[in-house]
């Protein structure tokens, strides 16, 4: 479809964001999908390029991480002109029944565990709206139910159906 003298991605980073929202629906559902089309295809490039960049140096920065005696973090070098700044993030997971057992452990040699070992309760959604209505009133307190970003399709009714 069409639309004469139709408003442009271009058009729309010089216009204030009021006079974008007054934009006839249709114009906003095309505006929003070229918007999408751009974005994906600039995450597919990106994507790509960051492959490359890996096959580049992967392996070197592996052999300067070794040399450094280093498993992880962050290491640089330069090539033709270039500093590299290779970083491998150390992520961290905890075997959590085993936690509770060394946590028992140092507990019983009268110690405080807390003083090592740190401690998150949570309940997912599914198993509080399970919980029965008497037990629900009782985590109330202890729940903050916070928002994220609203987000927005747009679908040309001809789609719809």
């Amino acid at each position: 479809m069409t639309i004469p003298n139709h408003i442009t991605l271009d058009d729309i980073r010089r216009m204030p964001v009021g006079e974008i929202a007054a934009l006839p629906a249709e114009q906003l559902v095309m505006l929003k999908e070229a918007a999408d089309q751009q974005l994906k295809r600039a995450r597919t490039v990106a994507d790509w390029l960051d492959g490359a960049i890996s096959l580049r140096y992967a392996d070197r920065a592996a052999e300067y991480r070794r040399n450094a005696g280093k498993d992880t973090g962050t290491i640089r070098f330069e090539d033709e002109g270039v500093t590299v700044i290779a970083d491998l993030p150390k992520r961290i997971d905890w075997d959590q029944a085993l936690l509770a057992q060394i946590a028992e452990n140092i507990a019983s040699a009268g110690e405080d565990p807390a003083e090592f070992i740190d401690t998150t309760l949570k309940v997912s959604e599914r198993k509080f709206a399970a919980l029965p209505e008497s037990w629900r009133k009782g985590f109330e307190p202890a729940r903050t139910v916070r928002t994220g970003k609203p987000k927005f399709r747009l679908v040309l009714n001809e789609e719809a159906r």
